[in-house]
């Protein structure tokens, strides 16, 4: 086998016998235990020890949020919960989840551009921040409030004039669905003080998905040049400053991983001047990758072998129904292959150029692409790291009709 890069998946996870360790135990015997391939499985060690990692390296005042859109699994949110500050939903599905975690609502907060009145109906009732998208969804806020006669606790979310540069997904800056126009948050805010809304402060996520480490603290100092500006506008003072997130893990060769250091010594450096101009605010990081995608990994079994003219391929019983983002049909520009091993022969005896691909009746079906591997046959078990965030939940289950996949937490 091929010695792993510095900071591979293999380094998180450990081999003995040439076999994956998942949980402490032989991957073929862990997948006997869950039953049924393809699965899911997410290591709560490691997730533990990234959350300890972001606590030993940032300053004590900022606060940690937890993104469940990034996986949304009960028992996987009740294991982060308490380890964490708060909690950040995008639906009424995870609302549901995030309350049953015990996590406290005031400690709650509700992001996305299409709330539906149900959803704020909800939130209004569980008593959890709102953060606001656009002029008409505070209407509709201030109208479902004064029927329910509550006074909803509520936060701008606003898109700026900068993005994050080389960032995975861009969410903020020229014409986006999401939060309102920073131009145009002033006349909000003094809107907000003819409501009978709690504001709390303001949300601004820029971008996701980034390696960079200059690149966040480029968009962080201007998110807090902004957030004064801001400020200045505020009905009442700001008692929360969600900075967004963006924080990357490496999928694809070449990848180095964030190098937190930088990012965490210019939040020291930055924070005593936010905190004089608005001294009650919670600097909140919302992460959500970060904190899970290294963690899981996903498990599906070789079902046959098949060679067309003179190229290998292993045909599995999982594929892009479970794991879209894998199959590089969730965002990929030019496809890349995620980092995949046979996991009960990590090294095997033979090495073979193969394309891994599922049942699907689609060219489409593809985890991975003419990838160095272990010569395997069938049984043999395909593992797909980087799978903790953004797996199951973001995929087409329903496609062709297959089972879906099991999810467990070791």
């Amino acid at each position: 086998m091929n010695t792993p890069l510095p900071h591979s998946p293999l380094d998180y996870f450990p081999i003995k016998n040439d076999c994956l360790l998942v949980g402490g135990v032989p991957l073929t015997e862990f997948a006997a235990r869950v039953g049924s391939t393809p699965f899911y499985a997410y290591e709560r060690r490691l997730i533990s020890e990234r959350i300890q990692h972001l606590r030993t390296h940032l300053p004590s005042e900022i606060y940690i949020h937890y993104a469940l859109k990034a996986n949304p699994m009960p028992a996987l949110a009740g294991h982060i919960a308490p380890l964490v500050d708060g909690l950040d939903v995008a639906s009424l599905g995870e609302l549901r989840v995030a309350l049953d975690t015990g996590t406290p609502p005031e400690s709650i907060s509700f992001a996305g551009p299409g709330k539906s009145d149900a959803e704020l109906a909800a939130s209004l009732a569980a008593g959890i921040t709102i953060n606001m998208e656009s002029e008409g969804e505070m209407e509709r806020i201030a109208h479902l409030a004064e029927k329910q006669g509550r006074r909803p606790r509520v936060a701008v979310r606003v898109n700026p004039n900068f993005e994050l540069k080389t960032s995975g997904m861009k969410m903020a800056g020229g014409p986006k669905p999401f939060g309102v126009d920073a131009e145009r948050v002033p006349a909000m805010l003094a809107r907000i003080n003819t409501l009978d809304l709690d504001f709390q402060g303001f949300h601004i996520f820029s971008g996701s998905q980034n390696l960079r480490a200059e690149a966040i603290i480029e968009a962080q100092e201007r998110t807090f040049t902004l957030a004064l500006e801001l400020a200045r506008s505020a009905p009442t003072p700001v008692r929360l400053l969600n900075i967004g997130g963006g924080f990357g893990i490496p999928y694809f060769p070449g990848n180095k991983p964030l190098d937190l250091r930088p990012i965490a010594d210019n939040l020291a450096a930055s924070l005593p001047k936010l905190q004089r101009q608005i001294p009650e605010a919670e600097v909140t990081l919302e992460l959500g990758r970060y904190l899970v995608g290294e963690a899981g990994i996903y498990v599906c079994e070789i079902i046959d072998r098949k060679i067309s003219r003179g190229h290998v391929f292993l045909i599995t019983n999982g594929g892009l129904h479970h794991h879209l983002a894998a199959s590089g049909n969730f965002g990929q520009v030019i496809r890349k292959n995620y980092p995949v091993v046979v996991g009960n022969r990590i090294q095997g005896s033979t090495r073979e150029i193969a394309s891994v691909v599922g049942p699907l009746c689609t060219p489409l079906d593809l985890l991975a692409d003419r990838m160095e591997l272990a010569q395997a046959e069938a049984g043999d078990l395909i593992v797909v790291f980087q799978s903790g965030a953004y797996g199951r939940s973001a995929s087409p289950l329903g496609f062709l009709s297959h089972p879906v996949p099991a999810e467990v937490l070791v």
